[in-house]
């Protein structure tokens, strides 16, 4: 039988406390988990190892025992490993107190692996049999959860996505108005049901991707729109960048930077109500003209100190 070395497998010293392996668990079982590489047998192993590592090493009954047999085994190796190990005062007898789940049910194995056992011989011989016999009858197949990134204006217009989920290809629709931490359900395409039981539901997860120009705050938009000064002065109109096109700003007379102005409806669609829209919000950034003449920057000082005379006056 093959020793395991549970540290070396979570990768975390033989001194360790507690929430240091449970971190490294965590992490590696994220990393390794059946959901995030479908169909790939080599994470699937290293999955199992992992969730069998944080079995024998989160219960101190077992970590204590699991601590002893690793420092005999030690001693035989330094002694040259001559002859066979004996494993016998280290096994669990058949009928005694056998170990409980303590990282997923039984019920979540056996939809992961099926009927194959996902812990090794070693781990069996040492610990005994786990706890709890597979579920019997139609059961209902597992929820999985699939993240999905999309851009802003995917967002606004609703966009689809062609996705693996286990061995199958889904086209999922992602509907208008989603945002960061939209939940979109596709009943039926989880994990297959148990003994003829439905199958579960899948569950994307939605990011919405930062924009170069556009900020988003619920439904509500906010970008910049760039007046020339003579504008800002004396009023006028500018575009405003929208997702839908452009929209036309009013600009009052003797507007400031930084100042902003809503533009009602021009925001995103709201999710739930895809034909309401939120606000495009449009913060002024004064631009200087591109070509000034002379005689137009001469006048602009002529202006300036004239004001600064009235100011003193």
């Amino acid at each position: 039988m093959e020793f395991k070395d549970y540290y070396a497998v979570l990768g975390v010293p033989p001194d360790a406390d507690e929430q240091t392996i449970k971190k490294a668990y965590r992490k590696l079982a994220r990393q390794y988990h059946p959901d995030v590489n479908p169909g790939d047998k080599k994470a699937e192993e290293r999955f199992k190892e992992i969730n069998e590592a944080y079995e024998a090493l989160s219960d101190p009954e077992r970590r204590r025992k699991y601590d002893q047999l690793r420092e005999q085994y030690q001693r035989w190796q330094q002694r040259g490993g001559s002859g066979e190990f004996d494993w016998g005062p280290w096994q669990t007898a058949p009928g005694q107190t056998v170990y409980t789940y303590t990282t997923v049910s039984p019920e979540d194995l056996e939809d992961l692996f099926g009927g194959e056992s996902p812990f090794s011989d070693f781990f069996g011989t040492i610990f005994g049999q786990p706890r709890g016999a597979p579920p019997r009858g139609p059961q209902r197949g597992r929820d999985l959860e699939l993240p999905v990134e999309i851009s802003l204006e995917e967002a606004f217009h609703g966009t689809t996505r062609s996705l693996q989920a286990g061995t199958r290809r889904i086209e999922a629709k992602i509907p208008v108005g989603a945002r960061t931490g939209t939940r979109v359900r596709l009943a039926g395409q989880g994990r297959p049901g148990i003994a003829g039981g439905p199958p579960g539901d899948l569950y994307l997860l939605i990011t919405v991707l930062p924009h170069p120009q556009f900020e988003r705050d619920g439904d509500d938009l906010t970008t910049t729109v760039s007046v020339d000064c003579f504008t800002a002065i004396a009023g006028g109109e500018a575009r405003v960048p929208a997702l839908d096109g452009s929209a036309l700003l009013k600009i009052p007379p003797r507007t400031q930077a930084d100042q902003v102005f809503r533009l009602r409806g021009k925001g995103m669609p709201r999710l739930e109500r895809p034909t309401e829209r939120g606000d495009l919000f449009a913060r002024v950034k004064l631009v200087l003209p591109e070509a000034l003449s002379d005689s137009e920057v001469e006048t602009i000082r002529a202006l300036a100190r004239e004001r600064s005379v009235r100011k003193k006056g």
